[in-house]
């Protein structure tokens, strides 16, 4: 019989351990919804956002949980607002795999968007509600989502920096952004977009941003008259990429040096959102769940940081991003698997 060397056996758990201890992020294709799954370097995990209703949202969700990071449930579900593409698939996510704690804004009796009388939100809010989850939690800004920390490796932290517009408190000494002022504010947006929970994830030095569909107006209340998110390293791309979104003054603020845009073949990529995050010097690199194919179509100048290239509607192969932070947090690597694209960047050092 053959054995193999000691050497062989001892270091094969050696690289497993190695390997469970990064931190992930998937951007899952949800046409131009949201749905970004993290599991930590514990194992546990957290869906932001879970898509449309109708049965292929919550299916590429569970497929991507399941068959790519070797889930078995999801632990902790955030829905960012109450618009369809966010929280839509939510009932049926939870039929299809045991969910955890659900957390959200909180839920409006009526519509999230004011509107008079509203059906589609009548008849949406009573299956996310009767959905069976463990727990179900409301965030509101200064809020930490409990993580468990995995012992000898870089601390772990998911605050929710703002929720229905109200934002977390300057700390104490903070000055002012000297880009206070620099950027019009646009017509008020009484939609539930403004309303956006907003989150930044913190793995040692490592900092990701999403803010769901925040608005241009409550984007620069995050960032002006102070910089209350501070700087990020990567950062999901608002609302999309739509124009009603992506201030250049939230951008510039942040920082990031990599963007993830959620977007769908025919949605987002919208040239003041392209431009804010081209004119940002900070910025090394755009990547587009879709490649747009609109008329006016803007897309990121190299094409394998697109997942999914071309319109094939239904047929699409629904592709994904993901991001690897590496165990000690000082790099992370964006891999876009159907263009076998990878590109690893460094950290960046705060004070």
């Amino acid at each position: 019989m053959f054995i193999k060397p000691l050497f062989l056996l001892l270091s094969l758990p050696i690289i497993s351990m190695a390997r469970e201890k990064t931190l992930d992020i998937y951007w899952i294709d949800s046409e131009g919804g949201g749905s970004t799954l993290i599991v930590t370097p514990s194992g546990e995990s957290i869906l932001v956002d879970t898509g449309n209703p109708g049965g292929r949202d919550p299916q590429r969700i569970q497929k991507v949980a399941t068959e790519v990071a070797g889930l078995t449930q999801i632990d902790n579900v955030i829905i960012t607002h109450f618009h369809v593409d966010h929280f839509g698939g939510f009932a049926e996510l939870a039929g299809l795999m045991p969910i955890g704690t659900l957390y959200d804004k909180g839920v409006p009796d009526g519509s999230p968007d004011g509107k008079p009388q509203d059906l589609k939100w009548a008849l949406a809010r009573r299956p996310y509600l009767d959905a069976k989850v463990g727990k179900h939690v409301t965030l509101a800004a200064g809020d930490l989502v409990p993580l468990k920390q995995l012992e000898g490796g870089p601390p772990l932290r998911l605050k929710c920096l703002g929720a229905n517009q109200k934002f977390i408190q300057p700390a104490a000494g903070l000055a002012e952004n000297p880009l206070k002022g620099s950027v019009p504010a646009k017509a008020p947006d009484p939609s539930d977009n403004a309303n956006s929970v907003v989150m930044v994830l913190e793995f040692g030095g490592f900092r990701f941003f999403d803010g769901g569909d925040l608005t241009w107006n409550a984007e620069e209340k995050l960032v002006s008259p102070f910089n209350l998110a501070g700087t990020v390293d990567l950062y999901q791309v608002n609302h999309h990429g739509l124009d009603s979104s992506n201030n250049p003054m939230l951008v510039r603020s942040l920082r990031p040096a990599v963007s993830v845009m959620n977007n769908g073949p025919k949605k987002g990529t919208s040239q003041s959102a392209m431009d804010a995050l081209k004119s940002t010097p900070s910025v090394q690199a755009m990547y587009q769940v879709h490649e747009n194919i609109r008329e006016d179509a803007l897309n990121t100048s190299d094409k394998s940081m697109i997942a999914n290239q071309g319109d094939r509607g239904e047929g699409c192969a629904s592709q994904f991003i993901h991001c690897i932070v590496s165990a000690d947090s000082k790099s992370y690597t964006l891999e876009v698997p159907s263009q076998k694209h990878s590109r690893t960047f460094q950290t960046r050092s705060r004070p």
